[in-house]
């Protein structure tokens, strides 16, 4: 079956923010964390639960400075008085200042506690602010409100993108106090400051990974990486074991990793670690980089995922009913209700040359203010086509030939949504293409690829991916 996975794995970033890392330890990994620069100088209106949520978080460094006796820089202070306003563009510089502070602090192990959770308690702050900078006030407070509110209390959940993250956070009753829910992120779990951090503030609630734990994960993956990798050079002739773009060298008997693949392959044995030594508890996800020990675990719940105690052996008529209705029902307020289960590829490519490249709405009962703002679309399409990723994986796994094209049926109708919601998105288009091609569909992903270079600028991959497409068009002619 032709497949376009190498070419996804090459060309599609991963779904997750360098934020969301800037404390790892990626000199051992040889990746690189630098979050992007804010350019906005307004000051931001602030809903009320999010100034609370800055409060808090400031109260929270606060306390476990005077637990173990250690003076704050001052510059955290400070941003947390910049945050308070509204002033993003401050916060903005401040917290570069409070991030260059912690990276090079060496000081005893109290101070490292007090610069572990200061680092993270500005870094959550600092999403849920940047998010308020671009996004739309509607959908910010719908879906990060929806998150914590769809969850039982009690329940653990891991906040994967920027949005994903910051806005649950800043939406809890108490983040610090895992009120309603536990919120996570499982792109830090290798940050062993990440990790302290979460012992200090849920360690009498959760089981939290250790030390000794992170360490025993980053050497299961080392050792996992050296076997697959003396596969390959054993067995040149056989499927390579070394996933495309995963970056692991032998130097000197000596093998090195590093990249965002072997960081979240480390983030998710710790993952699991933690759903595994928390088995009372319920867990969501909101999808960042596709974790695979998660798959059979996972279902549809609204615009996130549950992870279920055990492997489900298929997804239930009504859970896929319910996520089918759920998701109709979002589309109809953003961009109408024109999109159906039979609605050809083609007409939503129209329906994106004339919302997202023409700027015409006339023709579409779109909201203005989902269609017109990037963080939004990028949201909701990055959640769809989470769902989709889901259903894709359940039809490669199905043996009965029925459950195969529901599943392949449900993938598809997933991935034109998350198209239509962002155009602009490269999971969307990579996973949708794939899907199309593993169907030898050449024509839709050739015009699915092509209307997507219209609508937005990452110009350089899409270029790569449709002349990848037209070699395979050509090939299966021949």
């Amino acid at each position: 079956m032709t497949s376009l996975d190498s070419i996804v794995k090459r060309h599609c970033p991963l779904i997750i923010s360098s934020a969301l890392l800037a404390f790892a330890p990626l000199a051992i990994l040889g990746a690189d964390a630098d979050a992007p620069a804010q350019e906005d100088t307004m000051k931001l209106e602030l809903p009320p639960a999010v100034r609370s949520f800055i409060a808090e978080k400031e109260r929270q460094v606060k306390a476990v400075a005077d637990k173990y006796k250690v003076e704050v820089w001052p510059e955290v202070a400070e941003y947390f008085a910049a945050a308070k306003k509204g002033d993003a563009e401050a916060a903005d510089e401040l917290f570069k200042e409070v991030r260059q502070s912690v990276r090079n602090s060496q000081g005893s192990e109290d101070e490292n506690r007090v610069a572990a959770t200061a680092a993270a308690a500005t870094l959550e702050v600092e999403l849920a602010l940047e998010q308020f900078t671009d996004g739309e006030p509607k959908y910010l407070e719908a879906f990060g409100r929806g998150i914590v509110d769809s969850i039982p209390a009690g329940g653990v959940y891991f906040g994967g993108t920027d949005p994903g993250r910051g806005l649950p956070t800043a939406y809890c009753k108490s983040h610090s106090k895992g009120d309603p829910i536990f919120v996570l992120t499982q792109n830090a779990l290798a940050d062993g400051t990440y990790l302290t951090y979460l012992r200090d503030m849920y360690g009498s609630k959760l089981y939290v990974p250790t030390q000794e734990d992170s360490k025993k994960a980053f050497k299961d993956y080392i050792d996992d990486a050296q076997r697959r990798l003396e596969h390959d050079e054993e067995f040149p002739n056989e499927p390579r074991q070394i996933r495309p773009g995963e970056n692991v060298q032998k130097r000197d008997n000596r093998v090195n990793v590093g990249g965002q693949i072997a960081v979240m392959s480390i983030n998710g044995l710790l993952a699991k670690l933690i759903f595994d030594r928390n088995p009372d508890r319920e867990f969501f996800i909101e999808e960042s980089f596709p974790l695979d020990w998660m798959y059979p675990h996972l279902s549809p719940h609204g615009i996130i995922l549950k992870l279920n105690r055990k492997p489900l052996a298929a997804l239930s008529e009504e859970s896929v009913k319910q996520d089918h209705k759920f998701w109709s029902e979002q589309q109809r307020k953003m961009i109408g209700d024109w999109l159906k289960p039979e609605t050809p590829v083609k007409q939503v490519c129209d329906f994106v040359q004339a919302v997202f490249v023409d700027k015409d709405l006339d023709d579409y009962e779109v909201d203005p203010k989902f269609v017109r703002n990037a963080n939004a679309g990028k949201t909701y399409s990055k959640l769809r086509s989470s769902s989709g990723g889901v259903y894709a994986w359940r039809a490669k796994q199905a043996n009965d030939a029925a459950e195969k094209k529901r599943m392949l049926d449900e993938a598809d109708f997933a991935f034109r949504q998350a198209f239509a919601f962002y155009p602009g998105s490269p999971e969307a288009v990579f996973r949708y293409v794939n899907l199309l091609v593993e169907q030898k569909r050449f024509d839709d992903a050739l015009l699915l690829a092509e209307t997507s270079a219209k609508a937005d600028s990452f110009h350089g991959q899409i270029r790569t991916l449709i002349s990848e497409l037209e070699r395979m068009k050509d090939a299966e002619k021949k």
